[in-house]
């Protein structure tokens, strides 16, 4: 316990300890962060969540928003408080039914103390009544809710939920959702997972849908706007539901003739990921100022000028690669960020190989051979690249570098075994570049450390045989052709 305690003398001293219950003494407050040591302050301490069911009411002329956040969680310590990371105007929160003191703490701690503390291993319904004008509200300089001409959008990495529900913001507490979204009549909610039902009353519609696989906070998307909404089903069974903001302009054509793809695509990824992990695919396109896209659970968001030089199948396969590489297996930390870039650059590979605009081979020799051995491209270590370069290309073309020289290294029925197995072993968890490896090395039979050393870890270039296909072959004569292939596989850098 974190008090200090002034008493005239040690027997007054000694009186007010035994006035304290044992069982209170023994609890303490749950850590402000989880223990990232990217981001100090996400996430929270003491708890874990199963569930949350977000009940909402929006208003888009105005940008009012209100709420109520049901968490359902289970304690992982003694608390005497804990946690939650939130931005808008809270005016109740209750712990199993009890009302409970709040504060703020910090640029987005919603600090809860319940009635009475809580022993470690308890299971808890925390319910938070708020409102609030989400796009008036900020944190560390910055905002992540978007607004738009007819509604505004929530998605953002790494964070974005601070802005409309309540959360432990860290994508080691994954949860299912159930999210219920009240707007005016004509107007549309779009969010993750399965539409469940709509109901119209008194000038309002609610939208209400379910995600039932477990789903990090910041893949957790919110959309409302006007829309029109397409639904399919892949052929190999998955439903598909896109949405397209109705002033999308020049831009819309391209953004159908990319999007309008997802169940194709869905289906020939599920050939080299294993089944797909979650009961529904899709997108959507606000009419967002935005230039970047994110692969939010089943509902990948996308901005309008990703479209702008025309149609990018590359992109979606990026954005849909990440479903089972970054969705349905999360990070353990954000230093582990190149399982995710990583592998969604490496199927945009895969993919320019199967449309025959350069193999991934060519991909491969082609980004080694651009950066000259001074370029600060090989300083950036994509196994552990930092907050200030977790988007950094490196991240993306050196992680698929190094991807392409595991595949080399260990042979192409081991790779693919890999490239399937990865997903169906660690579905709906988490996971580290550790963690990758030793799955890599049981798989293959191979001792892969100094391999992921060289291309993960160090801040130097390779030597060229470190991507060789076969010993004394460094690259290829093509390295300095750019594939046709590429400046859509650059656009989803700029995406993210």
């Amino acid at each position: 316990m974190h008090r200090r305690i002034i008493a005239p003398g040690a027997l007054a001293a000694a009186s007010l300890m035994l006035a304290i219950p044992v069982s209170a003494a023994s609890h303490s407050p749950g850590a402000p962060g989880i223990g990232d040591p990217y981001y100090p302050a996400y996430g929270n301490g003491g708890y874990d969540v199963s569930h949350y069911d977000l009940r909402l009411k929006y208003q888009p002329a105005t940008d009012e928003l209100s709420g109520t956040a049901t968490i359902l969680a289970k304690t992982t310590q003694d608390l005497s408080s804990f946690d939650l990371d939130f931005l808008l105007d809270v005016s109740e929160v209750r712990v199993n039914g009890a009302k409970a003191s709040f504060t703020t703490s910090g640029q987005h701690e919603l600090v809860v103390t319940p009635k009475k503390p809580l022993d470690k291993g308890t299971s808890i319904t925390v319910v938070v009544r708020y409102s609030g004008v989400p796009s008036t509200k900020s944190a560390y300089g910055f905002s992540t809710w978007h607004r738009t001409p007819d509604g505004a959008v929530a998605a953002d990495e790494p964070e974005a939920a601070w802005w409309w529900y309540p959360s432990n913001d860290h994508p080691l507490d994954k949860a299912t959702y159930d999210v219920s979204v009240a707007v005016p009549n004509g107007t549309q909610a779009i969010s993750n997972g399965t539409l469940q039902s709509t109901r119209s009353q008194l000038g309002w519609t609610r939208y209400n849908w379910r995600q039932n696989k477990p789903q990090a906070t910041y893949l957790t998307t919110l959309a409302v706007g006007k829309f029109d909404i397409t639904t399919s089903t892949s052929e190999g069974g998955v439903p598909v539901v896109n949405a397209y903001s109705k002033d999308l302009g020049d831009n819309d054509g391209a953004a159908r003739a990319s999007i309008e793809r997802t169940g194709e695509l869905v289906d020939w990824l599920s050939g080299y990921f294993g089944p797909y992990p979650f009961n529904s695919a899709g997108g959507y396109v606000p009419n967002t100022t935005t230039g970047y896209a994110l692969e939010t659970q089943t509902r990948v968001y996308y901005s309008p000028k990703q479209f702008a030089n025309g149609a990018n199948s590359s992109l979606v396969v990026h954005e849909l690669a990440h479903q089972w590489y970054g969705d349905s297996v999360s990070l353990k930390g954000w230093k582990n960020i190149w399982l995710n870039e990583g592998f969604a650059s490496y199927a945009q590979w895969l993919w320019s190989e199967h449309e025959g605009e350069g193999t991934t081979q060519e991909l491969a020799d082609y980004v080694y051979a651009s950066h000259p051995a001074d370029d600060p491209f090989w300083t950036v270590k994509p196994g552990d690249p930092g907050p200030d370069h977790q988007f950094d290309d490196a991240v993306y073309d050196r992680g698929a570098l190094a991807i392409q020289a595991l595949r080399n290294a260990v042979g192409d029925d081991a790779f693919f075994a890999i490239l399937k197995g990865w997903p169906q072993e660690h579905a709906y968890g988490n996971a580290s570049i550790a963690d990758f490896q030793a799955y890599a090395e049981k798989v293959s039979g191979k001792s892969l450390g100094a391999l992921f050393d060289v291309w993960l870890f160090q801040p130097v270039k390779p030597a060229s045989g470190a991507l060789a296909k076969s010993a004394g072959e460094a690259f290829a004569k093509s390295a300095g052709v750019q594939p046709r292939s590429w400046k859509k596989i650059v656009a989803a850098h700029g995406a993210h």
